[in-house]
């Protein structure tokens, strides 16, 4: 899959975006309440009400959006004369945008045929902006949905949707929560470690994990603790869009795949629940991925390489498991209040998610699902 999005990163990169709305009649800006107070995003908004075209502002996108929420922008924009759609955002927000792209142009499919599966032809021009490093939706061809009726998330899937352009601007994310900092980092993680160890991995999509991993491994705690390092937020935003690039080419699997019931039932953050899936699922997949672990280990800034294959394999996940307690994200399930009597439901959820079960290196059976799910029940095992 051809990635040919112009990209546009750096400091006060906003000041050299302004060419892209020469011509252009009708612009979407797409965000949420949160993001558009921020005061670089101000400065994107002055640019626009300053140029010619006329600017629509859609800043209701909630987090995890539903079919519902989508349909209701579209109701809400009457006429989809559009020409430009810009989202500004996180993973949400840049998934609704990359939909509302492809449903504004002229015969465009409906939302609900491309929810069973009918593909995009033509896309709006569409420019992404990042305000998190960790979903990378910006470079993948995916957009995201919550589907309440089945407790679930679905994926609409085509590289119709991959946008013109794309700006990494560190200052958009340097007011981010420190809690959604190391979450949505934690969520570039698993794209990228998940990516590498598929069984649709490549070179291509090796290329782009072994690149983001080293950007992350560097710069994830610093940019979590020092929200001002500019450096640091840069490295984090193109290791989330080589995260997206390596699902573009390769795709994720054991940590989404269980991960969408926990967000599709109890609503839990998509970054925290991969946080919490993260080091029981490379536990279980590590056999079948040594050489791909150690090949990651050896990215780490305190990596060993006296240890043998096998020793960085176990180092890898052990260091997963310290990373995850010093951004003291969740760790347990019992810790958010969900009880074991939904095992069922989680397993078979999980399952259900073939798309990305199909991409584990292993034979992965419901007993093994359900195992995984266990240790997230501290409190059960204590039992």
């Amino acid at each position: 899959m051809n990635i040919n999005s112009t990209l546009i990163s750096g400091y006060q990169a906003l000041n050299d975006i302004g060419y892209l709305l020469t011509g252009k009649r009708r612009v979407l800006l797409v965000t949420d309440k949160n993001i558009a107070r921020i005061a670089t995003s101000q400065q994107l908004m002055a640019q626009l009400h300053a140029g010619d075209c006329a600017l629509t502002v859609v800043d209701e996108i909630p987090p995890e959006p539903s079919q519902h929420d989508v349909a209701a922008v579209l109701q809400s924009l009457g006429a989809r004369d559009v020409d430009l759609v810009i989202g500004l955002g996180g993973g949400s927000v840049l998934d609704v945008a990359k939909l509302l792209s492809v449903l504004c142009v002229d015969e465009a499919p409906t939302l609900e045929a491309l929810l069973a599966g009918e593909k995009p032809q033509r896309r709006v021009t569409s420019l992404l902006i990042p305000t998190t490093a960790g979903t990378g939706s910006e470079a993948t061809p995916n957009a995201i949905l919550a589907i309440p009726e089945q407790q679930t998330k679905v994926g609409i899937i085509s590289p119709v949707m991959l946008p013109d352009y794309v700006a990494l601007i560190p200052e958009l994310t340097t007011s981010m929560p420190a809690h959604i900092a190391a979450s949505t980092g934690i969520d570039a993680l698993c794209h990228l470690i998940e990516c590498f160890t598929a069984t649709v991995a490549n070179p291509v999509s090796d290329n782009y994990a072994l690149i983001g991993l080293k950007k992350l491994f560097a710069s994830l705690e610093t940019s979590v603790e020092t929200p001002d390092n500019l450096a640091a937020k840069l490295d984090m935003l193109w290791a989330s869009y080589y995260g997206g690039a390596a699902i573009a080419h390769a795709g994720t699997h054991l940590v989404h795949a269980m991960s969408y019931p926990l967000g599709g039932k109890y609503h839990i953050p998509h970054g925290v629940a991969n946080a919490i899936l993260l080091v029981p699922c490379m536990r279980m997949v590590r056999p079948a991925a040594v050489s791909k672990f150690a090949q990651a280990y050896d990215l780490l800034p305190q990596a060993d390489r006296t240890l043998s294959e096998e020793e960085k394999s176990h180092a890898l996940v052990a260091y997963f498991s310290d990373l995850v307690k010093r951004l003291r994200l969740p760790a347990s399930l019992d810790e958010l209040g969900i009880s074991a009597e939904h095992l069922p439901h989680l397993v078979e959820g999980a399952l259900n998610v073939q798309r990305l079960m199909k991409n584990v290196p292993m034979s992965v059976s419901a007993a093994d699902v359900r195992d995984v799910y266990l240790t997230l029940f501290p409190a059960l095992q204590a039992e």
